[in-house]
């Protein structure tokens, strides 16, 4: 994604004409080979004469009718079109790639015009889903084009939109998206800002060039002050003076020296290294403070101030040697250079200096684009998955659907899940995964108002991009009577209209009104998509043997997971006794959320994991009606038998039979419906290349975790086996990333993997410190365990600290046998060890 990138494939410009409607004046560098009525109509939406400013936002390449050749208006060698990073390119080689065509409609009243008014409309097509970083190209290219309206203003916005640069931009994976939009957290993976920065700044050695990411923040997301910024210079020059040493090795000291070096390190009680543990990028102090004041022989200087930059705001000064167990200090800059230089894990090269060269948020890649003689600031979502475009919002959608009140017509099984009380956001979801024929209207409302629902509707049905796909290839958000026939020829589309004409064209299969919140189901329903029968899962489903926390429980608390169980019964439920109705239990948890004043990115979460959970669901159902399934792990429980190895379970989990057959029951005729899709075919897809690419292989991930979080009377031996599994099978970055995809903060982090460390059986707590000192070996893992709690923390670094002392031991115990002449034993170093060596190899 560089410089050369294509951002901007065409720029369009349309005017209303007062005799002859809307024209289609500029395309711009080529014509597109598109109707231009098409076009025009799609620009300049009805009753854009009654807005000032207005935004619609359309796609082409989807269908016949919107299809252009080439994509690119000019396509070379050096700027054929590549997938986004991050991006799965699963489309044919032969179909051309989905256009987002961002544009702004514009009124600017004129008295001496025809009709009192001129309207416009500019557009831009671009590949990005992340459309709204346009939004001022448009603006100032349509103030320019309206004091000087000629094809030039459309050249400028054409260079300028290419001209920008995002080459420094980090290259993340679908695993490193999902982790970072989980966390907010401003510095989530700054040491890829920090490396992309050196590399471009190796290769890109031009004077006058400035990049945003010189621009020093904290985690608070405010810049750093002078004081700070003179303390930090200060620290790397304390560091660089104590680099400069090199510490003795067995290979050129004699034993004495040797058994000095390793009491300096772990024999003092007194020492820093004795009464601290550095978590890689921060510090949390137990025991005694005698060394808090952590110096480094003589030439390291005065003793360095510490501050909190973690998930604590406290100041905390060396000099008062006080008590602190928060993992988040600051005082790693210090110790974690000279302790685990020494003695601990390798820590990246980007690792050394974590302010250099970060943005004040790492969600966003900050740069600047010239237009004319204006700076435009850019900032580009590093998160964003192709079946979210531009700025949505959930929580609009939910506030403006809210009531099942609102909700007329008849009761379908692949909408009503809950009967009359099946509240109408999830009779969106249930018609969006089915394939029915959505339709958004708003009378008199702007048509940007419009298309926004539409694309909400759309990450709603995708679980925000990160689950399903298969939605805006069938969506339009802004469409009217003069391509009609067109979109109406598309199966199971989603559009967004604000003529009140297609309320009685009777064309759709869920009509949702804008403003009124009402939500109607067509009266044909039953003739179009007639109910057909689902097998009898009460005789097919197999009993699984152990016992299971339901993995149907909602996650309702903030801090800890707190689950609340549900139970659907059937598919027509007495409702008056179905308050723990899992559908229910997770509305009232987004209405919650949202009357909380919640952020969007939680209900975006809750979104997700609901989505989640339906794949999974339907990945059993499948399992139990066909013998075998394509989208998920086969369904079985712990297992344990004398004289053969014990295997983890898979799938997803109920708490008995009974459970399983009403879950299955109520949600067959959705799951069914949903498997004639084609967003079904191509999560089939997904899901095979994920297994196939998948760093964790042979493990349900997901159905460990769960099983850590709510499995009731979790015997020894699965806790034991989980965490070892874990252990043993979590070591790369790869691995570490995906596992983490799956420990959201809001979900509790690391909190599931942490009580471990309490564990009565002394293996399961070795297990978790192994894991948790891997962790330790990535910048992303040392910020996931500062969100462990104090009490393990101090666990953990109490339990780690321990080992690694008892490792010293023996060390000293293997160094005085080789001095006394004496054979020896195989070394006992972790791989990650902070006292051991490097990369598991003993001084």
């Amino acid at each position: 994604m560089g410089s050369n990138g294509n951002h901007c494939s065409f720029v369009l410009l349309a005017e209303f004409h007062i005799f002859e409607g809307a024209q289609l004046k500029y395309q711009f560098p080529q014509p597109l080979g598109v109707d231009e009525g098409v076009l025009a109509m799609s620009m300049l939406p009805d009753g854009a004469e009654m807005q000032q400013d207005d935004w619609t936002v359309f796609f082409l390449n989807q269908t016949p009718f919107n299809t252009i050749s080439p994509v690119l208006a000019l396509e070379t060698p050096e700027t054929k079109a590549v997938p986004l990073p991050g991006e799965q390119d699963e489309s044919p080689r032969d179909k051309p790639d989905l256009l987002c065509v961002l544009n702004l409609v514009r009124t600017k009243h004129d008295k001496t015009l025809d009709r009192g008014a001129k309207v416009l409309a500019l557009a831009i097509c671009t590949r990005h889903p992340f459309i709204q970083v346009f939004k001022p190209f448009l603006l100032m290219a349509l103030d320019d084009y309206f004091s000087d309206p000629s094809q030039d203003c459309l050249a400028r916005l054409f260079d300028a939109v290419n001209a920008m640069d995002l080459s420094g931009a980090p290259l993340l994976t679908r695993q490193e998206k999902i982790v970072m939009r989980s966390s907010e957290r401003k510095d989530i993976f700054s040491e890829k800002f920090t490396a992309r920065e050196q590399n471009w700044n190796a290769s890109n050695p031009r004077a006058g060039t400035k990049s945003v990411l010189q621009h020093k923040s904290t985690n608070s997301g405010e810049s750093s002050s002078s004081f700070e910024g003179e303390l930090f210079s200060r620290q790397r020059q304390e560091e660089n003076r104590f680099r400069e040493r090199e510490l003795p090795t067995p290979d050129n000291m004699d034993i004495n020296t040797a058994l000095g070096a390793s009491t300096q390190l772990g024999a003092n009680p007194d020492s820093p290294s004795d009464n601290s543990f550095s978590l890689g990028g921060s510090a949390v102090w137990v025991g005694e403070e005698s060394g808090l004041d952590f110096t480094a022989g003589k030439d390291a200087g005065d003793s360095l101030s510490v501050f909190s930059l973690g998930n604590s705001n406290t100041m905390v000064a060396s000099s008062r040697k006080r008590r602190s167990t928060d993992a988040s200090s600051l005082s790693s800059l210090t110790q974690a250079k000279d302790m685990t230089r020494a003695a601990g894990p390798p820590i990246p090269p980007y690792f050394d200096h974590p302010w250099a060269g970060l943005a004040k948020d790492t969600h966003f890649y900050n740069t600047t684009v010239a237009y004319k003689d204006h700076q435009i600031p850019i900032k580009m979502p590093l998160f964003t998955f192709p079946e979210e475009v531009g700025d949505y919002s959930l929580i609009t959608l939910f506030k403006e659907f809210s009531s099942h009140q609102n909700v007329s017509g008849p009761q379908h099984p692949h909408l009503h899940t809950n009967g009359l009380q099946t509240h109408p956001i999830i009779i969106l979801f249930n018609a969006l995964v089915t394939g029915k024929r959505i339709i958004f209207l708003g009378h008199r409302r702007p048509a940007g108002e419009v298309s926004s629902f539409v694309l909400s509707a759309c990450a709603l049905g995708s679980g925000c991009g990160t689950v399903l796909r298969g939605f805006i290839e069938r969506a339009f958000p802004y469409a009217n009577l003069n391509n009609r026939d067109e979109w109406e020829s598309v199966p199971a589309y989603i559009a967004g209209v604000t003529n009140p004409i297609f309320e009685s064209s009777r064309a759709w299969d869920l009509l949702l009104v804008i403003g009124a919140g009402t939500v109607t189901v067509a009266k044909d329903i039953h003739i179009t998509y007639p109910v057909t029968a689902t097998a009898n899962l009460g005789a097919s489903l197999q009993s699984r043997s152990g016992t299971h926390k339901a993995e149907s429980l909602v996650m309702t608390s903030e801090d800890g997971d707190i689950p609340r169980a549900s139970s659907n019964q059937g598919n027509r439920p007495d409702f008056s006794k179905s308050d723990n109705n899992a559908d229910k239990v997770f509305i009232e948890d987004i209405r919650s959320a949202i009357d909380d004043h919640f952020g969007e990115s939680i209900v975006r979460m809750r979104f997700t994991e609901y989505v989640t959970r339906f794949v999974r669901l339907a990945s059993r159902y499948e399992e139990e009606v066909t013998g075998s399934t394509k989208i998920g792990q086969p369904s079985s429980s712990f297992s344990e038998q004398p004289g053969r190895r014990a295997q983890l379970g898979s799938g997803i989990a109920f708490s008995d039979e009974a459970t399983s057959v009403k879950e299955l029951a109520a949600n067959a005729q959705r799951i069914e419906a949903w498997r004639k899709t084609n967003s079904y075919h191509h999560f089939v897809a997904d899901f095979a290349k994920f297994q196939a690419n998948s760093a964790i292989k042979g493990l349900d991930v997901m159905h460990q975790l769960i099983r850590l979080r709510h499995g009731r009377a979790l015997s020894d031996a699965e806790a034991t086996l989980i965490m070892r599994t874990f252990a043993d099978n979590v070591k790369t970055y790869e691995q570490v990333i995906e596992l983490l995809a799956f420990l959201i903060p809001h979900g509790g982090g690391l909190i599931p993997l942490g009580f471990g460390l309490f564990h009565q059986k002394e293996s399961v707590r070795e297990a978790t410190i192994d894991l948790f000192n891997q962790f330790r070996g990535f910048p992303v893992g040392v910020l996931f365990l500062q969100s462990l709690n104090h009490f393990q923390r101090y666990a953990y670094v109490r339990q780690a600290h321990a080992r690694e002392k008892r490792i010293l031991s023996e060390q000293q115990q293997l160094l005085q046998q080789q001095h006394n002449g004496q054979p020896l034993p195989p070394p006992r170093v972790h791989s990650n060890s902070i006292i051991g060596g490097l990369n598991g190899q003993p001084y």
